[in-house]
């Protein structure tokens, strides 16, 4: 398996559960898994930079992403896959360095052309088809922490990442 340089993540139905939230002021609330923060980690801790991706924009997603420390938020991106292309050109980035973390038919063409692809268990029938790994978990409860994880320890890094994130001094 080629060693992935860059992961992009989905945000509604993979890093949330798929739900649009509003408060009685209009704005917009997801609600994020903390667990995932410990992939999100380990993935930069083994060099591997994170894309969220989204044809949303939500404040929300914002804030988290900068939280996680995340390298590029892109919001509000109607066509995935151009953006993409685009962006894998500029930086001199193979299909074949990428992964993908997506739920639903809006992810499912740049998943065609991607090295490595994933998602969660509760993603349509059409994405699931083309993934090399379906976490046993639902969107917005750990998928993507499952899925980073599933990968890194596949290439035997994972363990090395967290011990120096969360274990070191110890």
């Amino acid at each position: 398996m080629q060693s992935i340089k860059l992961m992009i993540i989905d945000v509604d139905g993979t890093l949330t559960d798929g739900g649009i939230y509003y408060d009685n002021f209009g704005n917009e609330l997801k609600k994020f898994c903390t667990r995932d923060a410990a992939g999100f980690f380990a993935a930069s801790k083994c060099g591997i930079k994170i894309m969220v991706l989204t044809g949303r924009a939500c404040q929300a997603t914002q804030r988290r992403m900068k939280e996680l420390n995340v390298d590029y938020v892109e919001q509000g991106v109607k066509d995935k896959f151009a953006f993409i292309n685009e962006f894998l050109n500029k930086n001199k980035i193979n299909y074949s360095e990428v992964g993908y973390i997506g739920d639903d038919l809006n992810d499912l063409y740049l998943m065609h052309v991607i090295g490595y692809k994933a998602c969660p268990n509760d993603s349509c029938r059409e994405i699931k088809e083309v993934c090399d790994y379906i976490s046993p978990i639902n969107g917005g409860s750990g998928a993507v922490r499952d899925i980073i994880e599933h990968y890194l320890r596949k290439n035997g890094l994972w363990n090395d990442a967290i011990n120096q994130i969360y274990l070191a001094g110890i």
